[in-house]
């Protein structure tokens, strides 16, 4: 069975693709990522 996380509506910050249930763009994970934070960072805020 597949398993969604990441959801993408026109109608949802303009398209961007979303984690499911959030407004959080996935971008916003590649970033801190790119920083140098840890997931656990980013899941925390």
């Amino acid at each position: 069975m597949e398993t969604k996380v990441i959801h993408s509506d026109p109608e949802i910050m303009g398209g961007k693709p979303v984690f499911l249930g959030t407004r959080v763009p996935v971008s916003y994970l590649f970033d801190y990522l790119g920083a140098g934070e840890s997931i656990e960072i980013f899941l925390d805020h």
